[in-house]
């Protein structure tokens, strides 16, 4: 087996195997009193540890594996400022006009943060900012999207409202009914632009343990403590930054939102006469579907793609390949290169699929923002964050807070997402065909 199959076998990320600048951190042995300790260096955690170093606060991050193990590792590194469901106007109608427009200007800016950070810290992560394109695949779609742009546009934001034709220029593929694309999107690899993240946090002063795991929060005279297998940390304040992967730590979290694993495939490099009509910006494309189709290149012309599946059984092997054909397929690339990697992870999805602070006791806060828009809105929920640990009332914060909200009947309805999968493609079609 060649070193490409075993990659692929093995289920490594391709950020992972294709990133630079990777150095290990120490694990906590010891005592240590910080300002904050944040477990879990995903992209909140890291944001949060940077901005809040930056306002002079000792912070200490605890990574139970290594940087950019979990979800922060394992996404298509997609980088979208708007929200998975709700546009402006439902956010207004959903969280009344005073807190709705904190949401919706939040998250306006949260690629430009992204990429500005990038900038600023010099952090070489392949990054683009060339848009990021959703494309309608009918005609009800097509209405949605022209007001979603319309809605953006009226609050500023770089959103155009694109035809058949302007889709077809942008991304290569025939088919779609238009679309539309905000410009301050952008692609990047999030492995190495949370590794940045990390040096970038180090540098303002903030600490870095890997392979420590928390075992325990437990409420202390001036805080909390954090139990660890070699050490303990005393904070003011704890944020719970584990996003789907934090259920040992606190099993309640684990009953507020729907877990959504997620497949990702990488093909080998395509010719780069392909770039001449295909996606020729390097832009991000997310379409309209149900069963959402993405795609996009990274810096060495491999296309990736993502997916999800209906049964488990042998899905790390079937759901790959399945991916891979739609891909070819809707692409209308019959000598589409073979896999090269093929990796998953898992999501959190909220309800309401909107970012949330949830309130675990005073100073102790899980902050979740994903729901398929993970490395913008991460990055910007880190900053607020850090507000919040410098003495910022949670309430204040553009995000809505409030105590953890169980779902009713978890245990069966956490698996709706992929359940109900084959039903949303059987609509998809149907949308289609008219």
């Amino acid at each position: 087996m060649n070193a490409v199959a075993r990659q692929e076998a093995q289920g490594v990320p391709l950020w992972h195997a294709v990133s630079r600048n990777h150095r290990q951190r120490p694990a906590l042995h010891g005592e240590l009193i910080v300002d904050l300790a944040i477990v879990g260096s995903g992209f909140s955690g890291l944001s949060t540890a940077l901005h809040a170093a930056g306002k002079g606060l000792s912070v200490a991050i605890l990574e139970a594996e290594f940087i950019a193990w979990g979800a922060t590792g394992r996404n298509a590194g997609f980088v979208v400022p708007n929200f998975a469901k709700m546009d402006p106007e439902t956010i207004l109608a959903h969280l009344g006009p005073e807190r709705g427009k904190r949401l919706i200007n939040f998250a306006a800016g949260s690629a430009d943060l992204v990429f500005g950070l990038i900038r600023q810290h010099g952090i070489d992560c392949d990054a683009v900012q060339s848009g990021w394109i959703q494309p309608a695949h009918s005609p009800a779609a097509l209405e949605k999207v022209k007001s979603r742009a319309e809605q953006w546009a009226r609050r500023g934001r770089p959103a155009v409202t694109l035809d058949r034709q302007d889709v077809e220029a942008l991304t290569g593929v025939r088919g779609y009914l238009g679309g539309w694309m905000d410009r301050s999107g952008g692609v990047l690899n999030p492995v190495a632009y949370a590794r940045g993240l990390a040096d970038a946090a180090e540098k303002s002063g903030a600490r870095i343990f890997e392979r420590t795991p928390v075992t325990s929060i437990d409420r202390a005279a001036d805080g909390w403590t954090l139990k660890t297998p070699s050490g303990s940390v005393r904070a003011g304040k704890v944020l719970i930054a584990t996003n789907a992967y934090g259920a040992p730590l606190n099993p309640l979290l684990q009953r507020t939102y729907f877990p959504l694993k997620v497949f990702q495939i990488a093909t080998g490099p395509l010719p780069l006469e392909t770039r001449t009509f295909l996606l020729p910006g390097g832009q991000g494309v997310g379409d309209t579907r149900r069963n959402l189709f993405t795609f996009r290149f990274d810096a060495d012309n491999r296309l990736i793609s993502g997916g999800m599946h209906i049964l488990s059984a042998g899905a790390d092997t079937r759901v790959p390949q399945t991916i891979w054909r739609r891909l070819a397929r809707h692409l209308d690339l019959p000598d589409l290169p073979p896999l090269a990697y093929s990796w998953s992870g898992m999501a959190a999805v909220e309800p309401d699929f909107l970012p949330h602070l949830l309130d675990l006791g005073p100073g102790l806060i899980a902050g979740r923002a994903c729901n398929g828009r993970g490395i913008a809105m991460t990055t910007a929920m880190g900053k607020v964050l850090a507000d919040w640990a410098a003495g910022a009332d949670a309430r204040d914060l553009p995000l809505p807070f409030a105590l953890p909200a169980p779902i009713p009947f978890h245990a069966v309805l956490r698996h709706a997402p992929n359940m109900l999968l084959g039903w949303s493609m059987l609509r998809d079609r149907m949308d289609e065909r008219g």
